[in-house]
């Protein structure tokens, strides 16, 4: 009689917000991370109060229930990769780089610092503790242009301007860096991926007419996550959690969920749960 053969699948932790009506935080990660494939874990951040027309409030969550959420994984499931969402606090940011320090894996940490609606999410002093503490030890982070124009203190609105502030922004400690350019005023939207001694390299797509974009940076930090889990470097990585982005966008291009910014689709072609055999 022989023995069953056993699997193992890449795994994927969120360590982000929650968002009730399910497009954004911990539920997109988790829609994003099993559509690719991978096995998805969370550790809950934050409580906003929101949906698809906006945040209406915020609760925090002790920073001992994180760490001892943080600890009780880590006992039991270790992470192939992890993405970091909303961080909104310095005692927060404290709790999870001290847990990250050691961790053996890719982090990619999307700064979640400005809303939708242009509203200032996080103060000052969590902003210097990011920089001092998390980025450090993220293998990429993802700003969108509200982001990169909180980090470098000027306004950056065009693709020029993303170029000129580039090593600016590997200059606050971080190891790469994707410049989203969601925010464009442009029918081709440019991202731009900086990493030291590399060339930059950009990726375009076509600005899809639809207001259902509702998570699309945790979505594309935790596609990138989930691509890191499952072997591809970094730049295979971006340029596949771009084009997932982009069309779970245009799945999501029709569809009418909420009265406000709709979310992604993100099942809009899953794959099954990726196993491994083991030795």
């Amino acid at each position: 009689m022989t023995e069953d053969k056993k699997y193992q699948t890449p795994t994927v932790l969120s360590i982000a917000g929650f968002d009730g009506s399910g497009g954004a935080g911990i539920q997109a990660d988790t829609k994003t991370i099993s559509s690719l494939g991978c096995y998805a874990m969370n550790v809950l951040t934050a409580l906003p109060v929101q949906n698809t027309q906006g945040v209406r409030n915020i609760f925090e969550i002790p920073t001992e229930a994180v760490k001892e959420q943080l600890d009780c994984l880590f006992d039991d499931i270790y992470p192939d990769s992890i993405k970091i969402g909303m961080v909104h606090s310095s005692e927060l940011v404290e709790v999870i780089a001290n847990h990250l320090k050691d961790y053996r894996g890719s982090i990619v940490f999307d700064p979640v610092m400005v809303s939708t609606s242009g509203h200032r999410l996080i103060k000052d002093e969590t902003i210097q503790a990011i920089k001092e503490l998390l980025f450090p030890i993220a293998s990429i982070i993802t700003p969108n242009l509200d982001e990169v124009s909180v980090l470098v203190g000027k306004e950056i609105s065009d693709v020029k301007a993303m170029e000129e502030v580039s090593e600016e922004i590997l200059g606050l400690g971080c190891k790469s860096a994707l410049l989203k350019g969601g925010h464009l005023d442009s029918d081709i939207l440019t991202s731009i991926l900086i990493q030291h001694g590399k060339p930059a390299q950009y990726f375009e797509s076509k600005r899809v007419d639809t207001k259902n974009t509702h998570g699309s940076g945790c979505t594309l930090s935790s596609a990138i996550a989930s691509f890191l889990a499952r072997g591809f470097n970094l730049t295979q990585a971006t340029e596949k959690g771009l084009s997932y982005v982009n069309s779970a966008i245009l799945g999501s291009k029709n569809l009418v969920i909420g009265k406000g910014n709709g979310p992604l689709n993100h099942f809009f072609n899953p794959i099954k749960l990726i196993k491994y055999e083991l030795d």
